[in-house]
Parts: structure tokens; sequence; C-alpha cells
């Protein structure tokens, strides 16, 4: 196959055994349930943007392993062209589904990941895992899988270690190991997308130590797999998506808390089982790839912020001039997360194994902007947008369409376009700066301070002072005294 169309894809999530709650009901279809359907066509959206003349080269790519066409999210990462192209279609999904899509992100990023850690294992401890990754990517891009990818564990109390929870299951972990493969359990909280996936990628959280390598688990997981129950989060305005009307964009993303409760997963799905001193390696590879990618997503969603504000300026019947301080601001930040992530990229470093890392350092700097900026970006769309953009002050959808007083509450917001027109871009800002569209700039993907550890651990300190002591020709080392 490699490729498929939406439709395809749609009919495959048709098949998924129900294991998805919300409201605390089971839903059975998830490409028909209002709380979920949406999601679903917009990962469908990316499947046919592989079909579109103008988007293709955008969302497919040629294969390093097999050499053939397929969707960009099913491939190894080989090289800084390729980061760039995970860079660009993030950014161009954004445009059409204003926000995050799990499925077709965050599991490749961490088979990638994974990609650099296996081959290591295999070379120094003469395990098998990525022989069984090879496969299994194959298997991925032969059948153009959607991939959730799940890291964040529940945690517990973070003051102690995965092993020292006074419930185990805080971290996913192994809990029986059979010839034919490992059980495992544990909870799994905050995953994007699941619903939309069709297998769910595990991985650590942490590093893990050598005296808790159960925890040290990452695996291939079907995401109907028996065991595993997905129940969706509430989010902001989550039940306007499911009401008729304008009141909620038909778009955004899902998130999820998953129960593996005793999962089987086989020896083939198993590419990291117990080798603890192999997880900070692990993490380091994924957020340096995810880290790198998505100063476009933020940049993405700016872009339609961009637009969104000065189409309601447009709207409310101002010119473009009176706000261009304002706008610019907001095309500098844009591109300044997206630029961040483009340095990561090319200067950073192809792994023996073939896959290509980004560099750390930067990639993580620029997690610390997209923990910022784009809140200014908001800021700035509702300056522009005005009071009801801001605060989404307006009569709801069923109100407007009263037959005793919805004309008049239409004509009461008309401007220099019709009133159903500037109502529902003030819907548009509303969402994309307090409601569902805000895609977690500052936690997604990892904390803003967890970032400037590692940019702390990677500045070379000393050596500034040596440059700054040697031009002002201080010859005493000032060097700091370490306290015993």
């Amino acid at each position: 196959m490699a490729l498929k169309t939406g439709a395809q894809y749609i009919e495959e999530m048709k098949k998924m055994r129900p294991n998805v709650y919300k409201w605390g009901e089971l839903i059975e279809d998830v490409t028909a349930h209002p709380a979920t359907a949406c999601h679903i066509k917009n990962v469908a959206r990316w499947y046919d943007n592989s079909f579109d003349p103008e988007k293709e080269q955008i969302y497919t790519t040629t294969s390093a392993l097999s050499g053939k066409k397929a969707h960009r999210w099913t491939t190894l990462i080989a090289s800084a062209d390729d980061m760039l192209g995970n860079a660009n279609m993030k950014r161009d999904g954004y445009h059409t589904c204003g926000s995050c899509m799990g499925p077709v992100c965050a599991g490749w990023t961490v088979l990638n990941a994974l990609w650099g850690v296996t081959y290591e294992m295999d070379q120094e401890l003469g395990t098998d895992y990525h022989e069984r990754l090879k496969n299994f990517f194959a298997f991925a891009e032969e059948k153009a899988l959607a991939l959730s990818g799940a890291l964040t564990d529940a945690k517990g109390n973070r003051a102690l270690k995965p092993g020292q929870q006074d419930n185990p299951d805080m971290y996913l972990h192994v809990v029986e190991k059979r010839e034919d493969g490992v059980v495992i359990r544990g909870f799994k909280n905050q995953i994007c997308g699941v619903v939309g996936s069709q297998y769910i990628i595990v991985m650590p959280t942490t590093g893990i130590g050598e005296d808790e390598a159960e925890y040290a688990i990452a695996a291939a997981v079907p995401r109907d797999a028996e065991g595993v129950t997905i129940v969706e989060t509430r989010r902001p305005s989550d039940t306007r998506i499911e009401e008729e009307g304008w009141d909620g964009i038909k778009s955004g993303t899902t998130q999820a808390y998953i129960i593996f409760d005793n999962v089987f997963v086989p020896n083939k799905h198993v590419f990291m089982n117990g080798e603890a001193k192999y997880t900070g390696k692990l993490i380091g590879n994924f957020t340096a790839i995810y880290r790198a990618a998505i100063g476009a997503c933020v940049a993405g969603q700016g872009d339609v912020m961009i637009g969104a504000a000065l189409g309601m300026a447009r709207a409310n019947g101002l010119a473009q001039k009176a706000f261009q301080d304002k706008l610019t601001q907001m095309a500098v930040n844009n591109e300044t997360t997206y630029g961040l992530g483009i340095g990561a990229m090319y200067t950073g470093k192809k792994h023996k194994s073939g896959a290509f890392y980004p560099n750390p350092l930067l990639a993580h700097v620029n997690k610390v902007h997209v923990a910022t900026l784009p809140y200014n970006t908001k800021v700035l769309a509702q300056e522009i947008s005005g009071g009801i953009a801001e605060t989404g002050c307006m009569p709801s959808y069923k109100d407007m369409m009263s037959p005793i007083y919805g004309e008049k509450l239409i004509e009461s917001l008309r401007s220099a376009v019709p009133g159903e027109d500037r109502i529902k871009m003030a819907r548009l800002v509303e969402w994309l700066t307090i409601g569902g569209g805000v895609p977690g700039c500052m936690h997604g993907g990892g904390s803003p301070d967890t970032a400037k550890m590692v940019v702390k651990a990677a500045t070379k300190w000393d050596n500034y002072v040596d440059y700054a002591r040697v031009l002002a020709q201080v010859e005493s080392p000032l060097k700091e005294e370490k306290k015993k």
C-alpha cells in the first residue's frame, strides 16, 4: 500500500475494537461520535494531502528504507532535509487543522528516536532490537499507519523515582517476561491523538536507574489491544464541538489518559526491555527531533492567528495599517521558532545507524521560546480582534437562531461584513487564544524548565569566562571553587 487515502484511513478506524471512553460512556465508533469525529477527519486530511498535487511533496517523501514513495510520517529521518520536511509538513498541517495531530507526529518521532538507540544496544549487547524496529518501521510504512507516541507517565509523587512510588503503575512497566513477549502495566497520561492512531508507541518519560529496569520499556502496542483502555480528556470548549452551529470550531486535537492493564506485547514489537542505561539517550534523541520541529507547529498556528486577527480587523471595518506593528511582531514570533528549529536541524549530526538527530542545544532553546512567544502572539491577536473575540462575549448559536430575537442579534453584530461572518471570525480567534485551539505550548513536548536544564548542561560557561578574561588581560583564572 505505502500510500492510502483519508477515506481508507477512516474505514480502517471504523473496524478497530471500541476501547475509547468520554463522558463516562464507551464510544462505539470514533469516526462518528461528535467528540472524536473531527479529529479523525483532520488526520484523514493529512492522508488526502498526500495526493494533492500542490501538497504531496510536503506530506510524502521517498523512503530511505524501501526507496518507495510513502507518507512522510512513516519514514526514517535520515538527513537535515528530512527534518525540514518534518517541520514544513507540520506547519502546513496547522494551516488546515489549526492544531496538532498526534497520530502523524509523536509515534513517528519515537520510532526515529529508537533507531539510533536500538542500533547501539544491538552493537554493544548483542540484542536484536534494531532488526525488530526495522521490521516494524517497514510494516508501518507499507500499511501507512497512524502512530501516536506515549511518553508521559502518571508520575505520582514527583520527588520519588519510578521504583519508589507507592503504586508501581504510576510509570508503565513490565510485570511479566515470557518467552514470546512481555506483559506491561501502568498509566500514560495526557497523550495526544491516541483516538486517531492505529498503534501506540510507548517509551519511558524519564531516565531509568539500573535498579528499576522494569520501567525501561519501549514497544509498539495496537491502539485497540486487549487490556488497553483510553479515556478522552476534557478540554476548553470541548462540548461546543459536539453542538450544531458556529460556536465551536470543527477542528482540533484530542488528548487521552491510557490505562494499560496487563497488556501482552509480542517480542517482535518490543524495542527496549530493561536496558535502563540507554533510556537517557532515547529521551535525548526524541527531544532533539521533537523540539526542533515544534517551532514550525506553533508558527503554523501563528500564521492562522495572524489571518484570524487581520480578518477580524477587516470585518470590523478597520485597515491593516492600524495594526501593522502588532501583526509584524506576530510574524516575527512565528519565524523565530521556525528559524531556530531549522538551525537545530542543519547543525545536527547523522548517527552511525543512518538516523539523523538535530542539535540538542538549539532544539531545547527552541522549546524555551515555544513556551513563551506563541502566548504573546495570542495576546496580540486578542488586542487586534477586539472584545467579542477576546472574551467570546456573544450569545450562543441557538440564541442567534431564535425566531423571536435571533435576527436582531445577528444584525446587531453587523459591521463591514454580515453579522454572521463577524461572529464566525470572532469565534475562531476565541478558539485559537483561549479555547480548544490552544496547542499546549508551555508543556507540550516537555516543560521549558527541563529544556533550560539541557541548555545549562550544554553551555560552556568557563570557556566564556576565559574569552572575557583574555580580552580584558586578566591573569587570575577566575575559576569558581567547588563547594566540598
